[in-house]
């Protein structure tokens, strides 16, 4: 039988919340970099309670929804192996044995952080036009 110990935090409080973003499309980076560690836009919120996200020159509106069933964020901790290949004869002697495969391990998780609730921006992208130059 296996069996996966989760912990719900290390000092005993209660994980931090966070949001899931759902959004239309996909989001290309501009060099073949990757998203890892890059600020994707601006995420505001209007005084109605309305989220909105800025990605470069585009403005999405969206709105925030609570998840049927949350989702927990765990971060894994490899225990150690169970080593036994090294036994003890019984006259207190030490009998190294030789083991092509290891022994059991132990593998803890703990909760990073709880998901409950996502935006959802279903809309498309809007351009941002600020200054528009008149024809004379």
């Amino acid at each position: 039988m296996v069996q996966i110990v989760v912990r719900s935090s290390v000092d005993g409080s209660s994980p931090p919340e966070w949001l899931l973003v759902e959004l239309q499309g996909e989001i290309m980076p501009r060099h073949n970099s990757g998203l890892a560690g890059s600020v994707m836009g601006d995420l505001l919120y209007t005084n109605e309670g309305v989220p909105v996200l800025t990605v470069g020159h585009h403005i999405l509106y969206g709105k925030q929804v609570k998840l049927e069933k949350p989702f927990a964020v765990l971060t894994k901790h490899p225990g150690h192996t169970l080593d036994t290949r090294d036994r003890h004869d019984d006259d207190g002697s030490q009998v190294s044995m030789e083991m092509d495969q290891q022994g059991p391990t132990s593998t803890s998780y703990t909760v990073s952080a709880l998901i409950k609730r996502k935006l959802i921006f279903k809309t498309r992208p809007k351009p941002i036009i600020t200054n528009v130059p008149k024809k004379v």
